[in-house]
């Protein structure tokens, strides 16, 4: 194959990290994709190649973006954190403070910090739904309120793939009067300059990477327990539907975010760097590492693997066993991934179109990460 060159930042110290990341291209593993690295808040690698399609008829350029799925999380839960750090919200009160419809059915007791570490007993709709809840706001959050816990709120985590950003959207939406969305365009990505949204303008449209289901998933997922089918299946995950303008414009908090690595990773560093970007102060530092507090670990009920979950992340443990205490990380269907290592100032993050099989990163993020990690380690 010819002209497979990765375009970007990339000092030579890190050429390890390109030529990995243009492997990836040259081999298959990657139609298009982005690669960045901050440290200390400056970015150190900015990579991106490949295609935005997988008929390869659009080139991935500087301002592709693409659908990341549920590292959309991530940037959700700093809103929260930031919102949380102004007074607005106390993540140990509970939701019906904020959102009084919320007590129905026994969930008087559930605290914010439940619905942020997946505990709360309402990993998705209980009853099908078809997959316009997605699309509107005030349904999914009101089905979502008058629900019962599929299990005891607080006593393990079950992963919201889809209802963590309703919950936690609709608590911030109360506690300061806009969406996610909105707090994410208005506080950081305008005044920034970050090319992420939640809820993406139809004018961005023309830049967004067409998504390539992992094989063998052209359509929707099925799972077999009650809490998984609640998960996954309620409505039914379709890559496809990420093709959508209906998709794309919508508020949907756990996993309709639109970016690049660029934009996740420098987002990160206001979290990497104890509350400051570009010489502004967002959240303070006590702010930024309640994120690293431990909130529930063991067996995930809907992941059926060991976790350990902060306020909106993923903790080292078995599942992450690289990370350190001081480094939280999650990752999106298909693989996408953020990393952020507040010891080493350093956010890692990676975004493509074809996907892998994964709900939580895949080898070709952690391959990237690897190399980066052994940089940085030398330095």
């Amino acid at each position: 194959m010819t002209d497979v060159i990765a375009h970007g930042i990339a000092d030579e110290r890190f050429g390890a990290v390109r030529e990995q990341f243009e492997n990836n291209l040259r081999n298959g593993a990657d139609i298009g994709a982005s690669f960045c690295v901050t440290k200390d808040g400056e970015t150190v690698v900015d990579l991106w190649g490949g295609f935005a399609d997988e008929a390869k008829t659009r080139p991935w350029e500087r301002d592709t973006i693409v659908n990341v799925y549920s590292t959309t999380k991530t940037v959700t839960a700093l809103v929260a954190l930031y919102i949380a750090d102004k007074g607005l919200i106390d993540f140990d009160a509970p939701v019906a403070d904020y959102w009084p419809e919320f007590a129905a059915n026994g969930k008087q007791a559930v605290k914010v910090s439940h619905l942020m570490s997946h505990s709360a007993g309402l990993p998705g709709w209980a009853e099908p739904v078809d997959k316009e809840v997605l699309y509107d706001w005030d349904r999914a959050t009101s089905l979502l309120a008058e629900q019962a816990p599929m299990w005891e709120p607080g006593s393990a985590s079950g992963y919201h793939a889809l209802s963590q950003g309703y919950l936690v959207g609709e608590v911030i939406r109360r506690a300061c009067g806009r969406t996610v969305g909105t707090v994410l365009r208005e506080d950081f990505a305008d005044p920034l300059g970050l090319d992420f949204h939640i809820g993406l303008p139809a004018s961005e449209d023309h830049r967004v990477a067409d998504l390539t289901p992992p094989p063998g998933v052209r359509g929707g997922l099925s799972y077999d327990s009650a809490i998984k089918k609640a998960a996954f299946t309620r409505p039914p995950i379709d890559v496809s539907e990420t093709r959508t303008r209906a998709w794309r414009g919508a508020e949907i908090p756990a996993a309709g975010g639109t970016g690049n690595a660029r934009s996740v990773a420098q987002i990160h560093t206001i979290l990497a760097n104890g509350g400051t970007f570009g010489g502004k102060r967002f959240l303070s530092d006590a702010g930024c590492r309640k994120a690293l507090e431990c909130q529930i670990e063991g067996t995930d009920l809907v992941l059926s693997m060991p976790v350990r979950f902060g306020m909106g992340f993923g903790l080292s443990g078995p599942m992450s066993p690289v990370l350190h205490e001081e480094a939280m990380f999650w990752g999106g269907y298909g693989g996408s991934i953020v990393l952020i290592d507040m010891a080493a100032r350093t956010t890692i993050a990676y975004a493509m179109n074809r996907m892998a099989g994964t709900t939580t990163g895949d080898m070709r993020a952690i391959g990237l990460a690897a190399a980066t990690w052994q940089v940085l380690a030398a330095a």
